[in-house]
């Protein structure tokens, strides 16, 4: 049953980024160029929403779908893996045109060639798990 709320609320995500235009490769390219703030607003009203989501959570001591406790761990006061994150993040973002999230939405709205993109995510987050134990993280 749980999977299926998954199911939905993903849907509603996908139909959501595509309403907004934010999977629009033109929109991306707008954004990395500062010629429109349509994707800043996007962005910058989700960083509002999981800011006062995640102090709600803090305050209130949530719990997750299974009844769990949510544990927020401490902030890491590291920079450099931030800032080497923030590259490769950025990178694959500019290289590929879209962020994780809307790659999914891309597949859904029928441009076919984001497949290779999925592979190579998921060959990657496959690679990250053998070697993550030997990360300095």
């Amino acid at each position: 049953m749980k999977s299926i709320i998954y199911i939905v609320l993903g849907v509603i995500f996908g139909i959501t980024m595509y309403k907004a235009e934010t999977a629009s490769w033109f929109r991306i390219v707008e954004m990395f160029q500062f010629q429109s703030i349509h994707m800043y607003g996007f962005i910058g009203s989700a960083l509002t929403i999981g800011v006062i989501a995640t102090q709600l959570i803090k305050k209130k001591n949530g719990k997750d779908i299974y009844g769990e406790p949510i544990i927020i761990n401490p902030k890491d006061k590291s920079i450099k893996r931030y800032l080497f994150g923030g590259i490769f993040f950025g990178l694959g973002w500019a290289l590929i045109g879209a962020c994780p999230g809307p790659i999914f939405v891309l597949l859904g709205a029928g441009n076919y060639s984001i497949i290779i993109v999925i592979l190579a995510a998921l060959v990657g987050t496959w690679l990250y798990g053998i070697i993550k134990n030997k990360l300095p993280h």
